[in-house]
C-alpha cells in the first residue's frame, strides 16, 4: 500500500516503522506545515492532533482515500464524518487505541460489567496513566471504556476526577513521562477488589494495529470499528 500519514509525530514514527517492515510504502509525511496531494495514497492513517483530524479525515473522504484514525479528543464532529463517509461511499474506522490486546481488553470489560452490574456493594473506578505529552484527559481508551460499561450496566455517565456515585463512573487522569498507556478498571467493596488492566510496554502495539487496521480497510466502503477487523462482534 501507498500510506498517508497525516501527523508524524511519536506514533507516525512508529506506524512507519512497522509499515515498512510489513512491505508498504510511505508516500506522505505530514506534521502540519506540508503541502500534498493525497490522492497518490492507497490510504492514510490519521495520528495527528484534535485541531487538524476532521479536517484530515474530512480530505481523506471528499477524495475517496480510506482513512484510519487515531486522534483522540475531536469526537464532538464524529457524527459529520459518518454522514459525509455515507454521502461519498467512503471507507472509515476510528479507534481511541488500535491495540490489539487493547481492544480485547474492551470486551473483557463490557463482560465484566454485565457481571458486575447486580452487585450493589462494588464501587467502579477507571484509571489511566500516560505520558506528559498527551493533549486529552481522560484519554480516548479510558472514554471507551466508561462507554462500554455504560452499555452494560445502570451507569448513566462517566466524570473525570470524582469520587463514585450510584450513577456515575468516576475517571482518574495522571500525567507522568515516559509511560506509553495504562489503563486499570476497578471494582471496589469492604471485602474485596477485582480489577482488570491493561499496560503497554511501548508504542509498537498501538503502530501495529493501526497499520493491520489499514489492510483490511484497503478496498472496503463503510463506517468500521477494530472488533470488525479483529472479527470481535
Amino acid at each position: 500500500m501507498k500510506i498517508a500519514l497525516l501527523g508524524y509525530g511519536r506514533m507516525g514514527k512508529e506506524i512507519e516503522k512497522i509499515a515498512l517492515q510489513r512491505g508498504h510504502e510511505i508516500i506522505i509525511k505530514d506534521s502540519g506545515v506540508e503541502k500534498y496531494d493525497i490522492t497518490k495514497a492507497d490510504i492514510a492513517i490519521d495520528f495527528s492532533i484534535p485541531d487538524v483530524a476532521f479536517k484530515n479525515i474530512s480530505l481523506c473522504i471528499n477524495n475517496n482515500i480510506p482513512v484510519v484514525s487515531g486522534t483522540t479528543g475531536w469526537l464532538n464532529k464524529y457524527n459529520d464524518v459518518i454522514e459525509l463517509c455515507n454521502q461519498k461511499k467512503g471507507a472509515f474506522i476510528y479507534a481511541s487505541n488500535f491495540s490489539l490486546g487493547v481492544n480485547v481488553f474492551f470486551e473483557l470489560n463490557k463482560q465484566l460489567a454485565k457481571m458486575m452490574n447486580t452487585l450493589d456493594q462494588y464501587n467502579i473506578a477507571i484509571e489511566e496513566i500516560h505520558h506528559t505529552q498527551k493533549l486529552d484527559a481522560p484519554s480516548g481508551t479510558a472514554i471507551t471504556l466508561a462507554e462500554g460499561i455504560i452499555e452494560n450496566s445502570d451507569k448513566i455517565k462517566w466524570e473525570l476526577n470524582t469520587k463514585t456515585s450510584e450513577k456515575n463512573i468516576p475517571i482518574t487522569a495522571i500525567r507522568t513521562p515516559d509511560v506509553p498507556g495504562t489503563h486499570t478498571t476497578s471494582y471496589n467493596s469492604v471485602v474485596d477488589s477485582i480489577d482488570i488492566k491493561h499496560t503497554a510496554h511501548n508504542r509498537q502495539g498501538f503502530a501495529l494495529g493501526a497499520v493491520i487496521a489499514a489492510e483490511w480497510l484497503v478496498n472496503k466502503t463503510g463506517v468500521y470499528t477494530m472488533r470488525d477487523v479483529l472479527n470481535l462482534s
